[in-house]
């Protein structure tokens, strides 16, 4: 009988506690035909036995020291707030040991911010990866090499993947266990979570849109004149005339402020009120986009899918708890 499939989890303090418990959880409902489990998940931390306190409270007691991941099949490095390669871009001589013991074959994988420590032991460079949206920014300064994208759930590159933060892990152990033993296998384990076996989407829906303050100069108030309406005609002549400014001048001051052209920051603030509208009303689609100024509903879910992914009836089942009612249109 063929050995189930060995991952070690490595547990790094200060730990993100949710992130370690995804694996042994959602690959641990990973079942053959007779109930045999397929994954052997296994907690370890640089010592045995010691305990490792997280960031949420309480403390963890891994079974298991480093050894354990010269044997893994697959070693996965939970979300983690360790200074060196969080802050500093470098392992401790402790920590660079223990990740040279992984075989050259091993599938090494990341949730959330477990990204950093993979940077730092240099197994990212070159390739492309994601972690949590917030830290992104914080990440590309440490690491410039790596092909960072923080829009996406999850990014397999080889032997290695990466997961955006938090729950996108469970994406990223469903999709493991679909690359591993097919589809069947990943939605029981999926249905056991109670969560759906593949989530359409990146980060991209998830990530909080800044609004401008307020100000008397530049172009602030012009934007902020634009948010208030999203439904009317916002060409760059109107916006610049608003701002009593030359088309030229407008808008080479608002790339300055903003890092965006016109025409991109008003689409953006468009889908953010879109998103908004969809959270929070019952409004069908083509009033959404409507009232968002993009239009029509074919409009809508051009961009939404070419910006976030999915269809606006994606977005509000996402984020509605009553998102069965048969008033809302197919998107």
């Amino acid at each position: 009988m063929t050995a189930p499939h060995l991952v070690a989890v490595l547990a790094l303090e200060p730990l993100i506690g949710f992130d370690m418990t995804i694996a042994p959880l959602v690959l641990g409902e990973a079942k053959d035909e007779s109930g045999r489990p397929l994954y052997d998940v296994q907690v370890c931390g640089l010592q045995a036995r010691q305990a490792i306190c997280t960031t949420t409270g309480y403390a963890v007691v891994p079974a298991h020291g480093p050894e354990l991941l010269a044997r893994a099949d697959t070693v996965i490095v939970p979300g983690t707030r360790i200074a060196e390669p969080r802050t500093r871009g470098v392992l401790t001589p402790e920590l660079a040991a223990a990740l040279r013991t992984i075989g050259p074959d091993t599938r090494i994988v990341s949730i959330c911010t477990g990204a950093f420590v993979l940077a730092a032991a240099g197994l990212l460079d070159g390739r492309r990866a994601t972690t949590h949206w917030h830290f992104a920014e914080m990440f590309r300064s440490l690491y410039p090499s790596v092909r960072l994208d923080e829009n996406l759930l999850f990014v397999e590159d080889g032997n290695i993947w990466t997961a955006a933060g938090l729950a996108a892990g469970i994406d990223l152990c469903l999709h493991l266990i679909r690359t591993d033993h097919g589809s069947a296998v990943a939605n029981h384990a999926a249905r056991y979570c109670v969560v759906p076996p593949w989530r359409e989407g990146g980060q991209s829906q998830f990530i909080e849109q800044q609004v401008p303050e307020p100000g008397s100069d530049g172009t602030a108030p012009t934007r902020l004149w634009a948010l208030a309406h999203l439904d009317q005609e916002l060409d760059l002549n109107s916006l610049a005339a608003h701002a009593c400014m030359s088309v030229r001048t407008f808008t080479r001051r608002f790339k300055a402020e903003t890092g965006m052209a016109p025409g991109a920051w008003v689409l953006q603030q468009r889908l953010r009120h879109a998103r908004q509208l969809l959270e929070t009303t019952d409004l069908a689609i083509d009033e959404v986009a409507r009232s968002a100024g993009m239009g029509t509903a074919a409009s809508l879910r051009h961009h939404m899918r070419a910006e976030l992914g999915v269809p606006p009836l994606t977005y509000r089942k996402t984020f509605r708890k009553d998102w069965h009612r048969e008033s809302w249109e197919t998107a």
